[in-house]
């Protein structure tokens, strides 16, 4: 069996949730398949050897005047046809609208074809256009995809319900947590990523972006309340977060002179991230809305409490006792927890012991290993209508 998979960004230097899922994906089966064929179709950037060689394993880089609609619609079906694939999986909740090839498709949400669309005045006009492009390919890719991973259980439920699904075609499949994500007790790498992101003593840490789904705005509110009762304590440490955005926060809130209590760390790798998350006193993840939301296991498994949802996947992610959950259109409930945690010291290390055994259930091989059963079971079936 040849199998193609769709890693278009994944050569880019600043890679994102689902470029990190789908790397994990291919280093994972390149260590479980010796067997089959794998052809990665990806857009040529910088970072073009974070694909691990393997003889089996093979990249094809593909170009296309016309963006990322032609790369997608128009050179990865063909491509994947030249190259002789009985499969194709897309990865990042698209993929082309005619393949002759049977298709896999991930689809890690439907946030965009739900009321709670980004096509609002919120988010930004990358992030606006993408969606606009979503909404009209996505509900065809997945009628003629031949199977549809999601990865939670709630997720599943919300696509099947939306596009009238059946359970032999949609397959929720768990994403993992890397292997690196650990508590880092290595003085020499803390005091390196502590000096190379000017880290202060005594932060919180948010994993946020201008996405409005990540409530970044309430984040914010609830850490100014935070600091009205710990005057010039703590900090609030995000990374690569765009100024002027933070700065319309600020003046929506009232509160410009919180710039100072705020720390923008720019881009961090995501090597790196462990040893920056070791060093934090609460990881902070109340978002408004995940399909699974792997960060909250990434703080976990570096045994840091984490704060998170009461919404979408989060708390079956998170699980019953491993983290302490909020409603995040509350800001106060965040500042609450901050504060509980801040005062309660057992408290915190409970949750932070939880959190490094819940994160410990979470792995990308088993994740790899259940995506391949579902190739096997997609050529199988293909193989069957073809002999019919």
């Amino acid at each position: 069996m040849k199998i193609g998979i769709e890693g278009q960004r994944l050569f880019r230097e600043k890679k994102h949730g689902m470029d990190m899922v789908a790397l994990e994906l291919i280093k994972n089966l390149q260590q479980i398949d010796s067997e089959n064929e794998y052809v990665i179709f990806v857009r040529p950037d910088v970072d073009n050897t974070c694909i691990p060689k393997a003889p089996n394993f093979k990249v094809v880089e593909l170009t296309s005047a016309f963006g990322y609609p032609g790369w997608e619609q128009i050179e990865l079906p063909r491509a994947a046809a030249k190259e002789g694939c009985d499969v194709l999986h897309c990865t990042s909740n698209t993929g082309p609208i005619n393949s002759k090839i049977p298709v896999v498709t991930t689809l890690h949400d439907i946030i965009y074809l739900e009321s709670i669309s980004l096509l609002k005045k919120d988010g930004t006009w990358y992030q606006k256009l993408g969606n606009m492009y979503r909404r009209y390919v996505v509900p065809s890719v997945v009628r003629q995809s031949r199977k549809v991973i999601t990865v939670s259980n709630y997720e599943k439920k919300r696509i099947g319900e939306y596009f009238g699904f059946k359970d032999d075609k949609l397959r929720a499949v768990y994403n993992g947590v890397g292997a690196h994500f650990k508590k880092i007790n290595n003085g020499l790498e803390l005091r390196q990523v502590k000096m190379d992101y000017g880290l202060p003593d005594k932060f919180f840490f948010f994993l946020g972006n201008t996405d409005p789904k990540k409530n970044t705005p309430g984040v914010i509110k609830a850490f100014s309340d935070f600091n009205d009762q710990y005057p010039n304590t703590y900090t609030l440490v995000m990374l690569d977060y765009e100024e002027r955005a933070l700065q319309k926060i600020l003046d929506s809130l009232g509160r410009p002179e919180l710039r100072k209590r705020i720390h923008l760390t720019g881009y961090v790798p995501n090597a790196k991230l462990p040893a920056l998350i070791s060093q934090c006193t609460v990881f902070l993840y109340p978002s408004l809305r995940e399909s699974f939301g792997i960060p909250i296991l990434e703080g976990m498994a570096c045994g840091v409490p984490v704060i998170t949802s009461n919404t979408s996947s989060m708390p079956e992610i998170a699980g019953e006792d491993a983290a302490i959950i909020v409603n995040p259109t509350h800001p106060w409930e965040i500042t609450q927890a901050m504060e509980m945690l801040v005062q309660d010291k057992q408290l915190a290390a409970i949750l932070a012991e939880k959190g490094i055994e819940r994160a410990a259930k979470f792995s990308w091989r088993t994740m790899a290993e259940e995506v391949l059963a579902i190739y096997q079971e997609v050529y199988s079936e293909n193989q069957n209508l073809i002999a019919q």
